[in-house]
Formats: structure tokens, sequence, C-alpha cells
């Protein structure tokens, strides 16, 4: 009876300790490093400060809230727009006509493109010597040399469409497996009732796609947040800082100015905002209730 009881446990132990040792163990880390004073260029000042490194984060670095403010307009524009493009690929690419095989592949495949190629797709793209704007001012369309990246007022445009071309693809997956989970009985009796398309969709479609869209947006949401990889190849966080994300100014702290301590500051403050509206958003969109 003993070992009975003591088998479930032993049985999910190795996992318990790999979560212990790559996830539990790195947050901890970071956590001490975020109450020490740790730059590897000086090291006769390290030490432990406590929370200066979050009173002067909250009290004295305009910077932080600048990355934090463009976080956020970069979370909800990007992730609306991909939601939005996404439902209507989805629903373009789930009917029934000639190609639609090929149609999905094309709508699927900047996906499996990672972002720094990506990034070397658009940054040609973007070129205002040899790239589409200088295309166009050949047509009479615009002037030449434009720089839509060196532009303050083109930058982030500019930025949005460049990951929109990426981000697009995934709730578009997404969606259309939970698309073709649906049955075909739930429209047919809409359309006997005399339900047209726009109120199926509503009625039928919406609420079936609830769960896939509420996670889709929680995962897409933190990746967005996140994004390094895509906004430093792409910009640098320039010009004057205008598409400087958190993640971004944490990598300028900890990497490039060898300031671990307050990097790790600004890691846990950003890990903080996306545990607290996580779970806010699970709890308010009711996640896995069907009323």
């Amino acid at each position: 009876m003993r070992t009975k009881r003591w088998a479930p446990y032993a049985l999910i132990a190795p996992t318990l300790l790999l979560m212990a040792v790559f996830l539990l163990y790195p947050i901890a880390s970071v956590v001490h490093y975020s109450l020490q004073r740790y730059n590897v260029t000086q090291p006769w000042k390290n030490g432990f400060v406590g929370l200066e490194n979050f009173r002067f984060m909250l009290t004295e670095d305009p910077l932080f809230w600048q990355s934090l403010a463009f976080s956020a307009k970069w979370v909800v524009v990007e992730v609306g727009l991909q939601l939005l493009l996404g439902l209507v690929l989805a629903l373009i690419v789930n009917e029934t006509f000639v190609g639609r095989g090929l149609a999905r592949a094309l709508v699927f495949s900047p996906w499996a493109v990672s972002g720094v190629l990506t990034t070397g797709i658009w940054i040609l793209l973007y070129n205002p010597s040899t790239g589409i704007f200088q295309e166009l001012a050949g047509w009479g369309i615009g002037s030449p040399g434009t720089s839509v990246l060196g532009n303050p007022a083109t930058v982030f445009p500019a930025t949005v469409v460049t990951e929109l071309w990426r981000g697009v693809p995934f709730f578009a997956i997404l969606l259309l497996a939970d698309l073709q989970s649906i049955p075909k009985d739930l429209y047919e009796a809409a359309a006997v009732d005399g339900a047209g398309r726009w109120r199926r969709f509503i009625s039928v479609t919406l609420p079936h796609l609830k769960d896939a869209i509420i996670l889709s947006t929680l995962l897409r949401a933190v990746w967005e947040f996140n994004n390094v990889d895509l906004i430093y190849t792409l910009t640098g966080g320039g010009p004057a800082n205008q598409t400087t994300t958190l993640p971004l100014y944490v990598a300028r702290k900890a990497v490039d100015s060898h300031d671990f301590g307050y990097g790790s500051a600004l890691t846990v403050a950003g890990f903080v905002i996306l545990l607290f509206f996580s779970i806010l958003y699970l709890r308010l969109s009711k996640f896995g209730s069907r009323a």
C-alpha cells in the first residue's frame, strides 16, 4: 500500500526536477540579482542594494516608462490586427475552392520564417535605394529615397507591417483548425431557421472559436511583449528610442551595458506585469467556460 501511494509521485519526480532546474532556478536567480548592484565592468561597486533598483526604475528612469508604454501599444496593435486578419484568412481558406491547398501553403509559409530572416527580407523591401518605395517613386508615387525606418512618423507602421507578415499565419493556423471541428449540422440547422451568413457567423462560428481566440491572443500577447529579435534587427529600438520595447531595454542594460542587476530588476518588472495581466485576462474572458 505504501508503494502504491508513492508511485505517482515517483513517476512525476523527473519532470518536477527538470522544471525546478530549467524554470524555477532561473526565476529565483533573476530575482536574486534584481536586489543586487551587479555590473561586471565595476566589480568594486557590486553588492546587495535591496529595492534600490526598483526605486530607481519607478522614479528616476523615464526610459522604463517609455519602453513599457511602447510595449503596451505594440501588443495591442499587433495582436488586434493579427487576430482580425488571421480570422479573415482562416475563414477564406476554410472554404472549398480550386487551389485551396496552395492557398493554405502560401498563407502559412511566413510562420516558418525566423524573426531575423523576416527582418532581412523587409529591410531589403524598405531599402530607400532599391526597395519597394524606390520602385513606387519611379511610377510617380511618393518621393525617391524614402526611408520609412529612419522617419519617426513612419517607423512604427513599417515595423507593425513587418511583424504582421510573420504573425498573422499563427492565428490563421489555430483558428482554421478550430473551424474544421465545428459540426456542419449546426450551420444547416441555422440555415433552416432562416439565419443568414452573418447571423451564422455570430451565433455559430464565434461561440465555438471563443476558447481558441482567448488562448491564441494570450499566447501571442506574451510573445509580442517579449519580442526582441525582429525589432532589434529592424530598427535597433530607434529612432530616438521610439521603438524600444521593455525586453529590448533589458537587453541593452544587461548585455550591452553589462548592468545585470538593473537588467534583472527590469526583467522582474516585466514578469510581474505579464503574470498579472495574463491572470486578469483569463478571469475576465472566462476561459474554458461555455457560459
